[in-house]
């Protein structure tokens, strides 16, 4: 072992040949947070990405543990982040990705269905049912797809109002321009 100081928490760790074979057989007796972490450890994540899977303990002293028996060494330190200029960004227009969508007229009857259908699914699914009703009935009222495009920035506001929706969001935008 080195006396060189390692960031135990931004290091990217990764088993030994000892690891793997603790892995399998057992025989060093870890216990289970030390062993869950060793399971844990894949070459790819930093020491503060793994303390996520081991709450309200020393992520530091589990790694220094692991690190002392010889299961796991630094593979490499973890970059640190760029340090954003200032620069002043254009705010995106809302609704600008529609622009890249094909043209309203080209989608089919089944399109615009299947594009209400979803919307309304999702906004039932993220939300109670039926409790955005002035959306839902503006769904409802869409017969083309440039009337559901015009309804569009009221169902990403919506979906974005809740945070399981603002994490689905991205999903749910890719599976609605196939149709919309």
């Amino acid at each position: 072992m080195t006396a060189v100081a390692i960031d135990l928490t931004r290091a990217v760790f990764a088993k030994t040949a000892i690891g793997q074979q603790e892995i399998v057989s057992r025989s060093l007796g870890l216990g289970p947070l030390p062993r869950r972490l060793l399971v844990l450890i894949d070459g790819k994540r930093s020491g503060g990405e793994l303390a996520v899977f081991t709450p309200g303990q020393d992520i530091e002293a589990l790694l220094s543990q692991l690190i002392e028996s010889g299961l796991v060494e630094e593979r490499a330190p973890l970059k640190a982040a760029p340090v954003p200029q200032p620069v002043a960004r254009a705010q995106p227009v809302p609704g600008a990705e529609l622009a890249s969508l094909p043209p309203p007229e080209s989608r089919s009857p089944k399109d615009i269905e299947m594009a209400r259908n979803f919307m309304t699914n999702t906004t039932n699914t993220i939300f109670q049912p039926n409790t955005r009703l002035s959306l839902l009935e503006a769904l409802l009222a869409g017969k083309t797809s440039e009337d559901l495009r015009r309804v569009y920035l009221s169902w990403v506001e919506t979906m974005s109002s809740s945070a399981m929706g603002t994490k689905r969001l991205p999903e749910f935008r890719e599976k609605l321009f196939k149709v919309l």
